[in-house]
């Protein structure tokens, strides 16, 4: 788990990490206290290096090739 956590850091994943951060310390400042869940949720992808589609999933399937 440690080692997801340290490696594979990319810029969209940079970005999600930043914009979690910065969610949640808009929504504090403005005592807005709901909004921190989309902040934690943004910081956790991140951190955690999950995303929406999951492991490969906006991965485009390879056509197999049929034997003639």
């Amino acid at each position: 788990m440690l080692k997801t956590i340290f490696t594979n850091w990319n810029f969209m994943r940079a970005i999600r990490l930043i914009l979690g951060v910065f969610i949640i310390i808009q929504s504090f400042q403005s005592q807005q206290y709901l909004m921190m869940i989309p902040g934690v949720i943004f910081a956790a992808m991140a951190i955690f290096s999950v995303g929406c589609c999951g492991d490969n999933g906006c991965e485009i399937p390879l056509k197999k090739q049929e034997n003639e």
